[in-house]
């Protein structure tokens, strides 16, 4: 088939990236790629395998990028008042640019509105269901409203554009939301900011119960093979929890404020972010477990081998770049590239089916 030829995107000039020694081999050992979030700089990084075992950045504008959701030849990328629908223009044994084996093409926005969108899913019936966290609710896109609400936890009395709780994170099971986190249970406008220390709970969506509220600042509730795993992300930690009595245990602790959980196999890929100089986030544990550990916090990615709880590889971000937000594995890509909505390449990027569909008759009715 004939190759597409697109030209490379440029990286920030103030943004450094290294990778441990041993990525290359781990992206081809497992047979997949990543890709992850920064709403600071408002882009889609994608990181593969290119020819040569060389380590492969790609990254496109997509406006407060935040939360990133991937599905078979489909990513969704929740921005600052769309979730867009982007999907892969190859075909079987196509490539862009001479080695790239997905091409990822925005050909869908839902427009929501800036409601802080922080995490981004679909259910066993299709349908898209976000975190929408500026007003304290999970909920699903409508036709003709910026989102139609779905569930709300147990503490929040009324819908209200005030991030009462920071509702944050969910974890899917089994095609509908089981779990989410949230910074507190707070119920009056930006309330959480001031119980971050401590306080941080798990909802059970199903039964509208609090399954712990001893964290801190959590994000990125994920099921995994049956386990809950969670980012208790204001002491650095990644976690385990008991989903009958909410006890926690630390699996690794990660050099950064963490934000962003994705498994393939044992291993859990964490996104990393220094901690921001500003209420918000001083005054964690979060500091005194990065001076016991006489470390720095970094920007990056951690991939933890959840057996030995070891960071086995990573990617580190240094400059302009200091927070990434979520991430997550693309299974069976090698090495994926990204059109921007952004990019001059969109109005140029024309493909089309070949075969003619089946045309619609009007009905000959009264």
């Amino acid at each position: 088939m004939t190759d597409v030829t697109l030209p490379q995107p440029a990286a920030p000039p103030a943004t450094n990236l290294s990778v441990s020694r041993g990525l290359a081999g781990w992206l081809g050992a497992n047979r997949c790629s990543i890709a992850f979030t920064c709403y600071q700089s408002g882009q889609l990084f994608l990181v593969g395998l290119a020819p040569g075992g060389v380590v492969s950045f790609h990254q496109q504008n997509f406006q407060r990028a935040m939360g990133l959701h991937v599905r078979p030849n489909r990513l969704y990328v929740g921005a600052i008042c769309q979730i867009w629908r982007l999907e892969n223009v190859l075909g079987p044994g196509q490539l862009a640019n001479q080695h790239h084996d997905a091409l990822y093409v925005p050909r869908n926005a839902q427009t929501t509105g800036d409601i802080d969108i922080h995490e981004v899913a679909v259910d066993r019936s299709g349908r898209l269901i976000f975190v929408n966290t500026k007003f304290s609710c999970l909920a699903t896109v409508s036709p003709v409203q910026g989102f139609q609400p779905i569930w709300k936890p147990p503490f929040i009395s009324r819908l209200a554009a005030e991030d009462r709780c920071h509702l944050n994170g969910m974890a899917m099971e089994d095609g509908v939301p089981r779990y989410v986190t949230a910074v507190s249970r707070s119920d009056v406008l930006t309330g959480w900011r001031t119980r971050r220390h401590e306080g941080g709970v798990i909802v059970d969506v199903q039964n509208d119960t609090i399954l712990t509220d001893q964290l801190s600042m959590p994000h990125s509730p994920r099921i995994h093979d049956g386990a809950l795993w969670a980012l208790d992300s204001g002491r650095g930690n990644l976690i385990r929890v008991d989903r009958q009595t909410g006890a926690s245990e630390v699996v690794a602790f990660c050099p950064g404020f963490l934000r962003g959980l994705s498994f393939h196999g044992r291993f859990a890929l964490v996104t990393v972010s220094l901690p921001r100089h500003e209420a918000t986030f001083t005054g964690l544990a979060l500091a005194d477990a990065l001076a016991a550990k006489d470390s720095d916090p970094w920007c990056g990615v951690c991939i933890v081998d959840t057996v030995t709880g070891d960071t086995v590889e990573w990617i580190r971000l240094e400059g302009a770049i200091t927070e990434l937000f979520d991430i997550a594995v693309v299974p069976d890509v090698i090495c994926p590239m990204a059109v921007g909505v952004d990019s001059p390449d969109l109005q140029t990027m024309v493909t089309f089916d070949p075969e003619f569909g089946p045309l619609a008759v009007p009905s000959t009715g009264p």
